[in-house]
């Protein structure tokens, strides 16, 4: 059964019990749920822990319930804006050549403008939603160790299933923690040993944070489910595997020390587990991509959207209406309308040999009455509209609601892995080569193009060409920035893009932006945090 499925089954008294009511600033990771009923009767047999585990899922994909507030309002925004994906996409895609948007909301163009403050509404609801869902994790987790299955009288195959659900919950605890270390450097640190009701968390260092993800990757890579044969929308060892060869990836940016010997050992063991391109790369983000999965497919792991059972504003229901406004036809995208928000800078359509597709099917823009130069970022009409997001099947048919999408959002697949490889060996890791690594971006670039038209030689593998073919192949699917920083191309004045740093031709910025403020509040409350240098 697919954990869509399982996730709509939660009921509301579910989500309700995980409400993290914050009266503070100070405590948010250390923090034990407010209703008191929860240990006695959610987590009394394996259905109640598969229920909250499906919560714990969900909070991906959901809003509400982890501001200040206690009421879905993080920080002065509205909780439509307030889903994880949405706030962490813009963070990763609007700072960057990918993406501008049209909306004049307090704090959206700082983003492309290159001029966030740690006062900054959107960074610091990302913030607390990485940390909401990091205490949801932690807490699942204290719940299933065996002192308290013992106490419950869970025993047996229950008692084996619970255990792996708290390991399922240590790889979503990972995720969001490399999300903090990418983002914010040195964020509060607490687990399911922290004392409730301590102490504010202790600051770590993001050397040792990228350690600790390190460590848990691995301890609970062993015994997870072997690739593909967990349920739809859970993680596994492919998961697993997939966050470490892109933490390796990254390993200089967050540690100093390069690790691409290691990515290629496991962006390798994905590769090998049996996943697979699909035929055609317009399937990629449509209303049934749930077919993009399994020894057919290529996603290793999915935030689980439902246009009937997850309704919100946030997510890939963000992704599809606010990238049709204008003359675009919004029929043709399965949605009742747009938000005419989101359009690319001409950097990004510049990439593929035409902007019609006709070459390399990746290129998915809308021209009609756009402007491919920006002049003025607020108005839709600037900017190449992209139509990578339909609310549609593969047959042409609609999702099941208009309003809200049905595609999922892989945060791995297949041709990543494919890329890591790539680079990795380009750039000095061993246990790789460059044979097998053009074989894997060729497979990628056929499936472009429809046949070996697009394909390229040893000679066209440079370290700069991966950078620009990961931008055709991943864009708008929260890349770019990390990916920028990783080249010395994010804030640097060696490479430029329409409005970077707020001017109209591009100008390099301050070499500050390449982590995020911790937010204000944040350090005001928790005395063991340092902010970010130059905030």
């Amino acid at each position: 059964m697919r954990m869509k499925k399982i996730i709509s089954q939660v009921s509301v008294c579910f989500a309700l019990l995980f409400v993290v009511t914050i009266q503070s600033c100070t405590k948010k990771l250390d923090l034990k749920p407010t209703n008191d009923v929860t240990s006695a009767t959610v987590y009394a047999n394996l259905a109640g822990y598969k229920s909250v585990l499906a919560k714990v899922y969900a909070a991906f994909a959901l809003t509400g319930n982890q501001g200040p507030a206690g009421n879905g309002d993080v920080q002065g925004i509205d909780e439509g804006f307030s889903d994880f994906y949405r706030i962490f996409w813009e963070a990763e895609e609007l700072s960057t050549d990918e993406a501008v948007i049209s909306w004049g909301d307090v704090g959206i163009q700082d983003f492309h403008n290159m001029n966030w403050t740690a006062n900054n509404s959107f960074i610091t609801g990302l913030y607390y939603r990485c940390m909401y869902q990091i205490t949801l994790c932690n807490e699942f987790i204290r719940q299933s160790a065996d002192g308290q299955l013992a106490a419950r009288n869970i025993t047996g195959s229950d008692a084996d299933q619970i255990r792996e659900f708290a390991r399922e919950a240590r790889f979503l605890r990972a995720f969001q923690y490399w999300v903090m270390m990418d983002l914010w450097g040195d964020p509060p640190f607490a687990t399911e040993t922290t004392a409730i009701g301590g102490a504010p968390p202790p600051r770590i260092a993001r050397g040792d944070l990228f350690t600790y993800i390190e460590s848990e990757l691995k301890a609970i890579g062993p015994n997870m489910p072997a690739p593909n044969t967990n349920e739809y929308g859970r993680a596994d060892q492919g998961a697993v595997w997939a966050l470490l060869a892109r933490l390796y990836l990254n390993a200089e940016v967050y540690t100093g020390t390069t690790r691409y010997t290691d990515a290629i050992t496991y962006s390798k063991k994905v590769i090998d587990a049996g996943y697979s391109l699909i035929s055609n790369y317009a399937w990629l983000m449509r209303a049934d991509n749930n077919l993009n999965t399994s020894s057919t497919g290529e996603f290793i792991f999915t935030i689980n959207y439902d246009g009937l059972h997850t309704q919100g504003y946030g997510g890939t229901t963000f992704l599809v209406h606010a990238c049709v406004g204008g003359s675009m036809p919004a029929s043709a995208f399965g949605i009742s309308g747009g938000w005419s928000g989101t359009r690319a800078t001409k950097n990004l359509p510049d990439l593929f040999p035409d902007v019609t597709g006709t070459a390399d099917t990746r290129s998915q823009f809308y021209t009609s009455g756009q402007n491919l130069d920006i002049k003025d970022v607020t108005a839709f009409t600037d900017g190449l509209g992209v139509t990578k997001y339909k609310n549609i099947k593969r047959d042409g048919s609609p999702g099941s609601s208009q309003d809200f999408s049905d595609i999922d959002m892989p945060l791995f697949r297949l041709p990543e892995m494919y890329f890591i490889y790539a680079e990795s060996v380009l750039r000095g890791g061993t246990g790789g080569d460059v044979t097998t690594a053009l074989g894997y971006i060729n497979n990628i670039r056929t499936r472009a193009y429809g046949n070996t038209s697009g394909n390229i030689t040893s000679t066209d593998l440079t370290l700069d060409f991966i950078l620009d073919e990961r931008a055709r192949e991943l864009y708008w699917e929260g890349f770019r920035r990390t990916d920028l920083i990783r080249y010395n191309k994010f804030v640097e004045s060696s490479y430029l893009w329409p409005w970077k740093g707020g001017v109209a031709s591009g100008t390099g910025v301050s070499a500050i932006r390449k982590l995020y403020p911790i937010p204000s509040r944040e350090i005001n409350s928790n005395t063991n945090l340092i902010q970010n240098p130059g905030y």
